[in-house]
């Protein structure tokens, strides 16, 4: 069985320096908030190209912490109105609905499946507060166009960075390309933990510093609470075995860069609709995705023949049970995306043979 992702195999590459970092951390005695956390979020705010990383305990807590503290400072309040693509995963508009802003869904372009920036403006009003631009399946957004719009109505940008680690936009990298970023350090992820962790890059030392308060329990200062607070921090084994395959980062999107054009030059079924990319340095290939009006046999036919694939997403936010409210609204393109979208294997340890086997499968179907 060729499997969809083969994390055991990822992490056997620096199981070495796994174990040592591991137990680095054991011997220091420090478990939260030590060394090894503020060394990453140095590591990877250098990475990013911004001035600020804070670790969170998760991707969708960075999301949420980012939101709730352009509330603390004033920028955000309740009902305000955040601009979120309709086809992203639910976490985007999860962190919306939990600072009590409006998640407003515009419709993804049917190429790119990223946010139509064509149809931001047009869903903009007086309560408008913020862009969240998702970098869906490892490619950038037009992050241009959407900037140029906020700075025109005031509106903050936040990227959802989950899928982008690494991704360039122009001359910068994901997580420094608005006012602030959320990324998952999930297993999955191009950069992934042995667990679950998050981060939050920013330019912002302000709104770094209340990020980081309201992750420790509001506290800025031991005792000392200036907010109501959660307990959102990046332990210090992750960071630590993060600190190590932050290392490996570019060579493992060059990895997945090589099969994904291996894909893109050799599937040949005129039934596949390939994925579109802009620029070959906007795309980390986190997923790599092709559309079909028949999935579920094509997904069959595949599983029968020992390659294992995914679907992201099966079922679009605006019919998730838990926004009920939207049931009866429409979003033609996410929906016609979430039927025909089939997410095939990619990974830093896949090999030419079992990429060539996946490729001769869907050419024969």
């Amino acid at each position: 069985m060729i499997p969809f992702l083969d994390l055991k195999g990822i992490n056997t590459q620096y199981r070495a320096e796994l174990i040592e970092a591991c137990t680095k951390v054991i011997d220091s005695g420090w478990y939260i908030q030590g060394n090894e956390c503020k060394e990453f979020e140095k590591e990877f705010a250098q990475y990013c190209g911004t001035k600020y990383a804070i670790g969170v305990a998760n991707g969708l807590d960075a999301l949420i912490l980012i939101l709730r503290a352009y509330k603390e400072l004033g920028v955000l309040k309740d009902d305000d109105e955040v601009i979120v693509p309709s086809n992203t995963y639910i976490a985007s508009i999860l962190a919306i609905s939990q600072n009590n802003l409006v998640p407003i869904l515009v419709e993804p372009d049917i190429n790119t499946y990223l946010i139509d920036s064509t149809k931001i403006e047009e869903k903009i009003t007086s309560k408008t507060k913020a862009i969240l631009a998702v970098h869906l399946y490892g490619q950038t957004c037009e992050m241009d166009k959407i900037n140029k719009i906020a700075k025109k109505y005031n509106l903050k940008v936040i990227e959802d960075s989950a899928q982008s680690h690494g991704a360039y936009y122009k001359n910068k990298r994901s997580g420094n390309l608005g006012d602030a970023s959320g990324f998952s350090f999930y297993p999955g992820k191009n950069l992934g933990a042995l667990g679950d962790g998050g981060a939050v890059t920013t330019n912002d030392e302000e709104l770094a510093n209340t990020i980081k308060a309201l992750g420790n329990y509001g506290s800025h200062k031991k005792y000392e609470n200036l907010y109501k607070g959660v307990n959102s921090r990046l332990d210090e084994m992750q960071a630590a075995m993060l600190r190590v395959k932050l290392r490996y980062l570019d060579n493992e999107v060059e990895k997945r860069k090589e099969i994904a054009n291996f894909y893109l030059q050799n599937i040949k079924n005129e039934n596949i609709i390939l994925p579109t990319v802009r620029a070959e340095d906007n795309h980390v290939w986190h997923l790599f995705v092709i559309r079909i009006k028949y999935r579920k046999e094509l997904q069959k036919y595949l599983l029968d023949n020992d390659i294992q694939t995914l679907i992201h997403y099966p079922i679009p936010p605006h019919k998730q049970d838990a926004y009920k409210e939207w049931y009866n609204k429409r979003y033609l393109i996410s929906e016609q995306i979430h039927n025909e979208v089939l997410s095939l294997p990619i990974s830093g340890v896949q090999s030419l043979e079992d990429t060539k086997k996946i490729i001769n499968n869907i050419n024969k179907y």
